[in-house]
């Protein structure tokens, strides 16, 4: 490869990923449609493999999830939704438990003084005003409706990502095939490799991952639920969702369950059983969810794993943070291959 070559080559590379940041919005829809095709797509191999038809087999794949979709949204919003009214209606009693136990106790330990820490009028605002937070989200919809282009986008979007996927899942092995002709034949074995691997390593964690998350977060909300926080359900499957990051939904979910125990029962003993809960939801996904789901094949330190959500966040948002991971994923998957020709070149021997 000659150096003019390798600068174009430079050149497309920051050419692309410019534009990928400009068109991150446009894109969103594309990407979400392209990874639910990518997770749908052994499904669809699967059947087609018994004499299926491809269309038939991607229309039977597409209604089941749709199907398990609809049936978790019409299990679980309702539930998460009466979670948060008892939230909101509990809040007045949170904040005076504060008022009355948390604060003078620090009070008495800091030395500060407990009319720095009044939460009187945080509490008459949240029982003045918070049958009120219904009419907010009223007047924000309504402000929203006005904005039709917003209302049109968005609706767009939606609609956008089930045609993206269908269409995707229907052509996938063409789509491969073809962009596997654009390969120069000279770095087809390399880059096939190279293929095969980023492939295993997403799909073990794209499956594995997900399913870790939803097992943690019944195990935690079960587990909640059985020592009769009001809030399980809610504290349970936010913990369980940001399992994605190592130890995250952990400390997260400790913290908040702890924190509406002592609320909620006021005393400190019934920390014991939620520390017990997360316990073993800890144990079982060390021991057997993420060993059995998810497996030693991705090999992302935690360290990395944070800077990777950061960084995705920081660059795309809400969805750089979801595509942080298997991004990352696949870059250890190229750095590895990058290393090992390193070890095996004239200048790594040359050095020893």
């Amino acid at each position: 490869m000659t150096d003019s070559q390798r600068w174009m080559i430079l050149a497309v590379t920051g050419f692309a990923g410019v534009l990928l940041y400009v068109l991150a919005p446009v894109l969103t829809p594309f990407l979400v449609g392209a990874l639910l095709a990518y997770l749908c797509d052994p499904l669809v191999d699967r059947l087609e493999a018994r004499k299926i038809p491809r269309t038939l087999a991607v229309l039977l794949v597409f209604l089941v999830v749709i199907l398990v979709l609809l049936a978790l949204l019409l299990l679980l919003v309702p539930l998460v939704e009466h979670q948060v009214v008892v939230l909101i209606t509990r809040l007045p009693d949170y904040v005076e438990w504060l008022q009355t136990q948390v604060l003078p106790w620090l009070a008495a330990r800091t030395g500060i003084s407990s009319a720095d820490l009044d939460l009187k009028t945080l509490q008459t605002m949240i029982v003045g005003h918070w049958r009120e937070m219904g009419g907010v989200a009223a007047g924000i919809m309504k402000s929203l409706s006005k904005s039709g282009m917003l209302v049109v986008a968005g609706v767009a979007n939606l609609v956008l990502i089930p045609v993206v996927a269908f269409y995707l899942m229907r052509e996938w092995d063409p789509l491969v095939e073809r962009m596997r002709e654009l390969v120069p034949r000279r770095v087809l074995p390399t880059v096939a490799r190279l293929a095969s691997g980023c492939d295993e390593v997403l799909g073990a964690f794209l499956r594995g991952q997900l399913s870790v998350m939803i097992a943690l977060g019944v195990i935690y909300s079960t587990g909640l639920w059985l020592i009769g926080l009001d809030l399980a359900l809610l504290i349970g499957m936010t913990a369980g969702l940001l399992s994605f990051v190592p130890y995250l939904g952990f400390i997260i979910g400790l913290l908040m369950a702890g924190i509406a125990s002592v609320a909620q029962y006021h005393d400190a003993l019934h920390l014991v059983p939620v520390i017990l809960v997360f316990g073993v939801g800890q144990l079982l996904d060390g021991m057997v969810l993420t060993p059995y789901l998810v497996g030693d094949r991705i090999g992302l330190h935690p360290v990395a794993v944070i800077f990777a959500v950061m960084v995705g966040g920081q660059l795309f948002g809400f969805f750089g943070v979801l595509f942080a991971l298997p991004v990352a994923a696949v870059v250890m998957v190229l750095l590895r291959h990058a290393h090992q020709q390193y070890q095996e070149s004239a200048l790594y021997r040359d050095e020893t």
